[in-house]
């Protein structure tokens, strides 16, 4: 189990000790998808959902989720999250809302899991709002795209 750094040598789930890692600017993006029908699709893109701004919903609950990552999954460490930020994009082509989540911090551990959080919990905040309408919304593929800071240095994802 020495490739992973969540196991101490007895198998044993333990938070990585980072108190001797170096502070360093932690960048993370990753990104996901959702797929659904087109009258559904039409009527987020244009605002018209009898529930509300879905889109805008969607970006406050995934910052909300990317402060929160911590106490969802177990041994990620609190972070103070220096910059949260969720864009959408619309891909009229097949009916898919594309979430990217931007985060940022200075610290000693990374950002990656605070990203991925806030991609998915607001792509399920779109089904949330949108399950009346289509309850058959395709969520996926939900990814990081990016990070940089850290030992490791930089990761770009191959397209």
């Amino acid at each position: 189990m020495s490739d992973f750094t969540h196991f101490d040598s007895k198998g044993n789930a333990v938070m990585v000790d980072v108190s001797r890692k170096a502070e360093t600017t932690r960048l993370a993006i990753a990104v996901g998808n959702i797929r659904m029908s087109s009258d559904c699709y039409h009527t987020v893109k244009s605002g018209d959902m009898q529930k509300g701004d879905v889109l805008g919903v969607a970006r406050i609950a995934g910052i909300q989720a990317v402060k929160q990552t911590a106490a969802l999954i177990p041994l990620c460490h609190s972070l103070p999250i220096e910059e949260a930020r969720i864009e959408f994009a619309c891909i009229d082509e097949s009916n898919t809302i594309t979430a990217e989540c931007t985060v940022k911090t200075a610290g000693k551990t990374g950002v990656e899991m605070e990203a991925l959080t806030g991609v998915s919990i607001a792509l399920l905040t779109i089904y949330d709002m949108c399950k009346a309408m289509d309850k058959g919304m395709e969520m996926g593929p939900i990814y990081l795209q990016e990070k940089h800071g850290g030992k490791s240095g930089s990761y770009v994802k191959e397209p």
